[in-house]
């Protein structure tokens, strides 16, 4: 069986370092099915003064959030730790994906804006195989 492919957009302090640890991320559009072994395109928040893409990597470890005690809606956050498999030698972030506003045109453009920017917290999101395909062409 195919392992999953997922995308992270979060603050990411040493875009460099080999291995990234993330505490409690939050997850969107079935990010909570993240696994060890799964494949990971890493993006620096733009919010907390990154670029956008810088890494992709393999998930080392994942640890589910315990939900809090009396709160009935919960957004399901996990704890990661990624191993880094090679840096981004081109530029995708916000700029760059913020024309690609048609929702219905199947792009992996249009794919990343909606899941990443339409909100724009930082989280954890699934993506589908072509636009783990065009990611791979920013290495």
């Amino acid at each position: 069986m195919a392992r999953a492919t997922f995308a992270i957009k979060t603050r990411v302090d040493r875009p460099e370092a080999r291995r990234y640890a993330f505490a409690e991320q939050k997850t969107m559009y079935d990010g909570k099915r993240i696994a060890v072994g799964d494949a990971i395109f890493v993006f620096a928040s733009e919010n907390d003064g990154g670029s956008g893409l810088v890494a992709k990597g393999v998930v080392g470890a994942v640890e589910p959030t315990p939900r809090k005690v009396g709160i009935e809606r919960q957004t399901p956050r996990v704890s990661i730790v990624v191993e880094r498999t090679a840096l981004a030698t081109r530029r995708l972030g916000r700029s760059e994906l913020k024309g690609c506003s048609d929702w219905n045109d199947g792009r992996p453009e249009t794919e990343l804006n909606f899941k990443f920017y339409r909100q724009a917290t930082d989280k954890i999101i699934g993506i589908s195989e072509g636009t783990a395909r065009f990611l791979d062409g920013f290495f």
